[in-house]
């Protein structure tokens, strides 16, 4: 009878065990969501925050350069400041399309704890008899 109770026991510490470890890391995939939303939003507010005030700067130079040229080559000083800012468009289309992409992927830590875990819980092979 006390093999029974000593399994028991055992099986309940286990499943305990394995309960436990199941929470932490489902609180671990809440805390790296919660960080990624917040990552993402700061990053579109500061995005929006600097394409307003690279509208209004871009605009008051293009203004600048046309007043400037205004007598002699005001359509050439149109055509580049377009061509300028069209180029830095793309630029700016390529940095923000980069940055969106996560380095590692959402939930990195999540992924790392489970391979530790899994690679813990797996049976161990001897070195020499690799398949």
């Amino acid at each position: 009878m006390s093999d029974d109770t000593g399994l028991l026991a055992s099986l309940r510490r286990l499943s305990a065990t394995l309960v436990e470890m199941a929470q932490v890391r489902l609180e671990l995939i809440g805390t790296e969501l919660e960080q990624e939303k917040l990552r993402l939003a700061a990053a579109l507010m500061w995005a929006g925050v600097a394409a307003v005030l690279l509208g209004v700067g871009t605009l008051l130079v293009a203004l600048l350069v046309v007043l400037l040229f205004w007598d002699s080559h005001r359509i050439a000083a149109l055509a580049v400041l377009a061509l300028a800012s069209l180029g830095g468009a793309v630029l700016a289309w390529r940095a923000a399309r980069s940055r969106w992409q996560a380095p590692r992927g959402a939930f990195a830590a999540s992924v790392d704890e489970l391979a530790r875990d899994r690679s813990a819980l797996s049976p161990q092979r001897p070195e020499g008899n690799a398949p």
